[in-house]
């Protein structure tokens, strides 16, 4: 499955509540490309939606890592 169509169903699963899915989408994501900052982002708020709040904030910070001016991560 290429990135563009995990993420996709991963925010189809996250806008539906299914938030153990949506994460299990983006953790696949970010197996194919640890450095892109979106990927990170979209971890974060999966996480943060399970309220596993330290590993979210964690995920933020990476997105922020790879991008300073990365304008999402909040």
């Amino acid at each position: 499955m290429e990135i563009k169509e995990l993420v996709l169903k991963g925010q189809v699963s996250l806008n539906s509540g299914n938030f153990e899915e949506s994460l299990g989408y983006f953790e696949q994501a970010l197996l194919l490309n640890q450095d892109d900052p979106d990927l990170w982002n979209f971890k974060a708020v999966a996480l943060r939606s399970l309220g596993r709040y330290e590993e979210a904030l964690e995920c933020f910070n990476k997105s922020l890592e790879l991008d300073p001016r990365d304008k999402h991560a909040s």
